[in-house]
């Protein structure tokens, strides 16, 4: 059978480059737009030719982030493995979300590339990475340190993102030019359109943007879903029913927990977002 993580294959003559997805955010809590993102990316990037998605990777952030109502990162960890339960080719990570600190996603991007070139020299079986070993991936960590170029290879990580996180690059000091140009530059970003947004033209108005517009794949949604974590928590908070806005599994998890409340809401409110701390020297008020 042809190993997945062979990173560079052969079909009707023409080259084909595996690729990664790896979704970076907080999944406060994983909706099913959350995993639509990655079924819509992998349809997308396949039905051009020139790429074959192997793997799907979801990394919530920790809890040092510091955003207005994120519960703790065991929490959203537990939910995201519980989604991610159906799936044989999208799997979680907990690396970033153990970090005493936040990491900037530029690192979370280096870092999990690193891992797949270091995973790459010992699969020998397309079987070792599919779901039944999706736990055990989790915890297999290399220190291998590789050149994060995509054409390494022939194996490309890519970033999975909404149109919201696109728009973010242009928020001031809220990333680094640099860490763009790593992320975009060097690997490439999946963006998953949505209402009410248009990316094209935020990358035409962005020089840096601009420069590597051909790795930014833009993915429209027909069948808009713009379900948001945000007015799914509001639902739990006032007792109204998410059902089918989020896996079963993940819903009984929140009632059983009972997480999401107005108390929940305020956590981190008068804390400055991680990035804004760093980048400005701000801290809470």
């Amino acid at each position: 059978s042809i190993d997945k993580l062979k990173l560079a294959t052969s079909m009707e003559g023409h080259s084909i480059t595996k690729v990664v997805l790896l979704a970076c955010g907080s999944f406060n809590p994983i909706t099913n737009m959350h995993m639509r993102m990655f079924e819509l990316a992998r349809d997308h990037l396949e039905d051009t030719g020139q790429y074959k998605v192997v793997r799907g990777i979801i990394s919530p952030v920790g809890d040092a982030y510091k955003k207005k109502g994120l519960i703790e990162a065991c929490h959203r960890l537990e939910m995201t493995r519980l989604a991610t339960e159906s799936s044989d080719w999208v799997m979680v990570d907990s690396w970033e979300s153990l970090q005493p600190e936040w990491v900037e996603t530029a690192k979370v991007v280096r870092h999990h590339y690193e891992e797949l070139l270091a995973a790459e020299q010992n699969i020998d079986d397309v079987d070792t990475i599919k779901y039944a070993k999706k736990r055990r991936i989790e915890e297999n960590y290399h220190k291998h340190r590789g050149k994060s170029s995509r054409d390494h290879n022939g194996l490309q990580l890519m970033l999975l993102c909404g149109a919201d996180v696109l728009e973010s690059f242009g928020i001031p000091n809220m990333w680094k030019q640099e860490d763009i140009a790593e992320i975009v530059g060097r690997h490439g970003l999946v963006c998953i359109t949505r209402s009410n947004s248009d990316p094209y033209k935020f990358i035409h108005q962005s020089d840096l943007l601009w420069k590597y517009r051909k790795n930014i794949h833009i993915v429209r949604e027909w069948v808009t879903n713009d379900i948001s974590a945000t007015h799914v928590r509001r639902s739990l908070r006032r007792g109204q029913s998410v059902r089918y806005l989020l896996p079963d599994s993940v819903i009984h998890y929140i009632k059983e927990h009972d997480l999401y409340s107005s108390e929940s809401e305020q956590k981190n409110a008068d804390v400055v977002l991680a990035p804004l701390q760093r980048y400005t020297g701000a801290s809470s008020s």
